[in-house]
């Protein structure tokens, strides 16, 4: 297969986006990448290449197209078999992670950008949700290093730009999410992951991602925007 061939549409703050280059790293495949300027500047070849969701990242392999960030991460690991291997061989292992993955993505996503963008009463509602969501999600790690055992797996990519997107939410709205009191096991995990190389050299700037994260707050409250993902 000719990496050559690896075309990456995303975004430099997308957190779908970062979980994809995550994957092709781990593999060494090299690829270009392409930034759409969303949500209003979409490329016309991005809205040919994804006309039915409209959305990134797309992964474009041989000329062939294929969107939704979980699924092209199976397709990396089914595509190119050498190497580091993503997913669980058992296939248990393997329902179970893509269980969680659509777990975060449902719940854990949605709960953090329902505290971000709420406000009194309702946001300490929300906050609670979030902290009970979150907990959660910490059942899937249990005492293991990382989701995927003893090195990093398909969940730790699914769910991995977490330890870095929630804490600079945390920061701009002044609560807290994963804690040492809240959830201790995935705050250890939080930062398990962010030491690990290819992660934190393949993250956004942090304060570029500030600014654009309470940017795109500040445009939600002013009814620019109607949703921070």
């Amino acid at each position: 297969m000719a990496e050559k061939e690896v075309k990456l549409f995303g975004n430099w703050a997308s957190t779908f986006t970062v979980r994809v280059e995550w994957a092709l790293k781990l593999k060494g495949i090299e690829y270009e990448f392409v930034n759409e300027d969303i949500p209003f500047n979409k490329s016309e070849e991005l809205l040919r290449l994804n006309p039915v969701t409209k959305k990134i990242p797309v992964l474009v392999h041989n000329g062939k197209p294929l969107a939704e960030s979980l699924v092209i991460l199976e397709y990396i690991d089914d595509t190119w078999t050498e190497g580091y291997s993503i997913m669980p061989k058992d296939p248990y292992d393997r329902a179970q992670a893509r269980f969680w993955a659509k777990f975060a993505d449902d719940k854990c996503i949605s709960a953090m950008s329902g505290v971000s963008t709420s406000l009194g009463e309702a946001q300490q509602k929300m906050l609670q949700e979030a902290r009970e969501v979150f907990q959660t999600l910490e059942q899937a790690l249990g005492s293991k290093q990382f989701f995927g055992g003893d090195k990093i797996g398909y969940l730790d990519l699914a769910i991995g730009v977490f330890a870095f997107w929630m804490p600079i939410l945390e920061e701009i709205v002044n609560v807290s999410v994963v804690d040492n009191e809240n959830a201790p096991l995935l705050k250890e995990w939080f930062a398990r992951i962010l030491d690990v190389d290819m992660i934190k050299t393949s993250l956004p700037p942090r304060d570029k991602m500030y600014e654009l994260s309470k940017q795109r707050r500040e445009q939600f409250f002013s009814g620019q925007i109607s949703r921070l993902n």
